[in-house]
């Protein structure tokens, strides 16, 4: 085994050789800091209009039930094909 060939390797890569690292000088206060956008200002003011909002319209069902069960709701089979056909021109036409 040769050592000497091992130190000459460590001499090479300086191994050994300790290394001083720099401090650095400490700044003043440093703050981190973040600004929300006007357009974000306004998705965060939609969503909570969005969240204040009851998720059924109480008024159109309660006229739907009563309509359905005195029996005098009737739906147009023209009127239901064309907004069939409305949405799937819709899902489709992109």
């Amino acid at each position: 085994m040769r050592v000497d060939a091992y130190s000459q390797i460590q001499q090479i890569y300086g191994v050994n050789k300790s290394r001083r690292t720099s401090k650095a000088a400490p700044t003043g206060s440093v703050r981190d800091a973040f600004e929300i956008s006007s357009i974000g200002k306004d998705i965060q003011t939609a969503k909570s209009a969005v969240k204040a909002s009851p998720d059924v319209r109480e008024d159109k069902v309660a006229a739907l039930k009563s309509s359905i069960q005195s029996g005098t709701y009737n739906v147009s089979g023209e009127s239901f094909a064309d907004k069939l056909m409305q949405k799937y021109s819709e899902a489709y036409a992109q």
